[in-house]
């Protein structure tokens, strides 16, 4: 009997109390959660009561959807006019875009927007599937960040609509058009080469001496030397430069002047010896090319350049040809060539180094004069033509971006003044 009055005391002074306490918890937690639910979910409020009068927004009108235009795909676009309470002081605070795959199915929030906006892209579907979409007009007011309450009123629902990817960006256009007027340009001027016609090229300083070097070389009786950059034939310059070369071999096995080729890349070296040979063969002396024209000295950068200065402090060549790409090498030889007395010819497109042989050497090719020179050398048709119709495509997007700025500057200082004044 003691025993049974103990537990139930126990029970009365322990247990109960305890109950009470985790029943009323869990009330109080389930409204918080009922609470927090209700300010991302719902309409909602801390009471009823709290909800103004005539706060409810009027809908938007005439939604429209359709797969976003010149994409991947996986994207819908959604244009709508704004709510006739979307106004400075109006009741529209933002507008929430609702989807569902079915018409009257579950819409869910997939974004949303601020009062003033009129179209939203949906970036998260899938191509080939239909939605459906909802735009609700939201009044709501918040308070030190909380939600006090908020209301809407929903559109009726638009689609189906898909997403699907598009093959061409109509966006970039005149990208298309640009391409194809220059591609056109250089087939027209490629075969107008070929045919005879005559192409008109500028005339380039340091090309126009090639045959003044070689021959001051020649009256000297010493050496060229022909140094086509430290980078390897997968570089442009480098191939610019290998074929300006065929041509400065030529007028040198034309004058019986002694042309040296050092290089640092052992494919550059191969390009080079077939290049400087075939050069020998087109004048008819074959016999007179000599394998040690064209030789390897190191692949590595200041190994390269300390062994073109001791050449050139030893040897004293008359000319010397700079033509490909360069680096911080490029004012050591330079220097030591120009001290030398050599005629020094460079051409590069690096542009940190143009400073250096501008100030050492006696004629510089600044940038696409280096790819210029080898169809100005060689006047080869497709080389001469590619070049043309390069040079038209550039001067065509210069006149449209001069005129375009003429015609963007009258809108602005003119055709806007006008029609300000007209309304």
């Amino acid at each position: 009997m003691g025993f049974v009055c103990e537990n139930v005391n126990f029970i009365n002074g322990v247990i109960r109390p305890l109950l009470a306490v985790s029943v009323v918890f869990l009330f109080g937690f389930a409204g918080v959660v009922a609470q927090d639910a209700g300010e991302v979910d719902t309409v909602a409020v801390d009471s009823a009561a709290a909800i103004p009068p005539n706060v409810t927004p009027v809908m938007i009108k005439d939604l429209a959807v359709r797969d976003n235009p010149n994409d991947d795909g996986q994207a819908v676009r959604l244009n709508w006019h704004l709510s006739a309470d979307d106004h400075e002081g109006g009741k529209v605070t933002s507008y929430r875009i609702m989807r569902a795959t079915s018409l009257d199915g579950e819409y869910i929030e997939v974004g949303d927007v601020p009062a003033g906006n009129s179209s939203f892209i949906d970036n998260s579907t899938e191509d080939g599937t239909d939605y459906f979409y909802k735009i609700a007009a939201i009044n709501s007011l918040k308070e030190d960040g909380r939600l006090i309450w908020s209301v809407m009123s929903e559109s009726d629902p638009v689609g189906p609509v898909r997403s699907s990817a598009q093959w061409f960006d109509l966006q970039r256009i005149n990208v298309f058009v640009g391409v194809i007027f220059v591609c056109s340009a250089i087939l027209y001027f490629i075969n107008r080469a070929k045919s005879g016609k005559a192409l008109f090229i500028r005339k380039i300083a340091g090309l126009e001496s090639v045959d003044e070097a070689v021959g001051r070389a020649t009256e000297m009786g010493r050496k060229i030397f022909y140094i086509p950059g430290i980078n390897d034939m997968d570089n442009v310059q480098t191939i610019a430069g290998v074929t300006i070369l065929g041509r400065v071999a030529q007028l040198a096995a034309e004058y019986e002047t002694w042309i040296e080729v050092p290089v640092c890349k052992s494919l550059v070296m191969i390009t080079a010896k077939e290049i400087v040979k075939e050069a020998y063969a087109k004048v008819g002396r074959p016999d007179a090319f000599n394998d040690d024209q064209v030789h390897y000295l190191t692949d590595d950068q200041f190994g390269y350049a300390a062994a073109i200065d001791g050449m050139i402090v030893r040897e004293k060549p008359a000319t010397i040809f700079y033509m490909g790409a360069f680096f911080a090498e490029s004012l050591i030889m330079a220097e030591t060539g120009n001290a030398s007395g050599a005629i020094q010819i460079a051409g590069t497109a690096m542009p940190s180094q143009l400073p250096f042989f501008v100030a050492a050497c006696d004629y510089t090719l600044i940038g696409e004069e280096l790819f210029a020179a080898s169809a100005y050398l060689s006047r080869e048709p497709r080389l001469l033509g590619s070049l043309k119709g390069q040079d038209v495509g550039k001067a065509v997007i210069l006149i449209a971006l001069i005129v375009g700025v003429v015609l963007e500057s009258l809108n602005v200082f003119q055709f806007s003044r006008w029609f300000s004044v007209i309304d």
